[in-house]
């Protein structure tokens, strides 16, 4: 994903900081909360480039945006947005350093889409076909659940999709008839 060439380097300079202090993992987490809560909360983006708001208001928004547990890291890397004026660029740099971190750590996105909820037995074994096929890497999860897909499922790690659903099936069903 392309955020932006400001966002990429303040990400890049945050992890590189987290690097020296070992808090890479700690910083990962923090962008994940952050993450959410832009995306749960449409009205935060607008609150941060909002100049009227003080910058203890947009610093105490972006602590609690990061969770329950905030490292000194994450903190002190307020406070240099705040400085520096950039704090509307907080989404994008989250998800840049989300993105570098996965790409540091080899880590891939897996989503899991079912036609309806599955037992954790079969959730068990769909997660297990994911490893197989992709050894070399380690491997987040995010299921959900999409009754369009009428059965089966779909899994799409990073920018391979296996689907097995049948409303793929129908769909292929349709394209070979019209094509006959």
């Amino acid at each position: 994903m392309d955020n932006g060439l400001i966002p990429r380097r303040y990400a890049k300079a945050l992890y590189k900081f987290a690097l020296e202090h070992g808090s890479t993992q700690a910083v990962y987490d923090e962008m994940k909360e952050v993450i959410s809560a832009f995306e749960g909360n449409p009205m935060l983006q607008k609150t941060l480039a909002n100049p009227f708001v003080s910058n203890a208001d947009k610093a105490s928004l972006l602590r609690a945006a990061a969770g329950a547990k905030v490292e000194n890291d994450y903190l002190g890397f307020i406070r240099m947005l705040l400085e520096m004026h950039r704090e509307e660029f907080m989404h994008l740099i989250a998800l840049s350093y989300r993105d570098l971190y996965r790409k540091e750590r080899r880590i891939s996105q897996v989503r899991i889409v079912t036609a309806a909820p599955l037992p954790e037995a079969e959730m068990a074994k769909l997660r297990a076909m994911v490893a197989n096929a992709f050894p070399d890497s380690s491997l987040e999860y995010a299921e959900s659940v999409n009754p369009d897909l009428i059965g089966g499922f779909v899994i799409d790690v990073d920018d391979a999709r296996m689907d097995a659903s049948i409303s793929n099936e129908i769909e292929q069903l349709r394209l070979t008839l019209i094509t006959k």
